[in-house]
């Protein structure tokens, strides 16, 4: 039986009859071939012409059976970003053995290489600015998250003062604005915004990373330290 024709039954028969435990397996299988097709067709089509009925085709599912699980594409998107920053995460804490802002300067150099995603992120970041927006709780919730993490990041790398003179809680937004920044100019005029150069141009600025003004990427007297479990997996 396909996923199509399971999401059609109705009544009895063995798959009607399956267990709570069975049914909630069932469920979180059908979500995730939901945003991995929705991820899929985002980095084919873009966000503008990646429609529900065509993640619903994509996942083998009716659009009735999609919209049970994710009631408006906003909520999909919202799923969608979720997981791609779970994936991110998972990445971060896999590249153990380099440094903290040069981590995030390879996850901009990520970000370069799928742009569907990308923009995704920033259309759906702005409208959520609106009163009532569904991903409005998932941003500000986020917003927080990457402030917090960044600032833990940037301690863990340079103390409790940075090499240009700013607490890493005062750099913290500045770097996600950075980034936030520089992802919608680089959608805009990609030929011209060189996005990875850009970002670590900013450390540069910060004392941080690759750009450190000793040439080193060490901050004197200071070892490279761990990777924090946390990253913004920003666009």
């Amino acid at each position: 039986m396909t996923a199509r024709d399971q999401d059609g039954a109705r009544g009895g028969g063995p798959g009607a009859r399956r267990t709570g435990g069975g049914r909630e397996t069932q469920r979180a299988e059908r979500r995730a071939a939901i945003l991995e097709a929705a991820m899929e067709l985002i980095a084919e089509r873009g966000y503008r012409r990646t429609s529900l009925a065509a993640v619903a085709e994509r996942a083998g599912l009716t659009q009735q059976g999609l919209l049970h699980h994710f009631p408006t594409k906003e909520l999909l998107l919202v799923g969608v970003l979720e997981t791609r920053d779970r994936w991110d995460l998972a990445s971060a804490a896999a590249a153990a053995g380099a440094r903290h802002t040069d981590t995030l300067a390879q996850l901009v150099d990520y970000n370069a290489t799928r742009p569907g995603l990308v923009q995704t992120y920033t259309v759906l970041s702005a409208d959520s600015v609106t009163e009532d927006h569904p991903a409005r709780a998932f941003f500000e919730s986020r917003f927080r998250a990457v402030r917090a993490a960044m600032a833990e990041v940037l301690r863990a790398e340079c103390g409790d003062t940075l090499p240009c003179g700013l607490t890493p809680e005062q750099a913290a937004p500045l770097m996600a604005a950075v980034m936030d920044g520089l992802q919608l100019q680089w959608l805009l005029d990609p030929e011209d915004v060189e996005m990875p150069a850009a970002f670590r141009d900013f450390l540069t600025l910060l004392g941080c990373g690759e750009g450190r003004a000793d040439g080193s990427g060490e901050v004197p007297g200071d070892g490279p330290g761990d990777i924090v479990g946390e990253g913004p997996g920003e666009g």
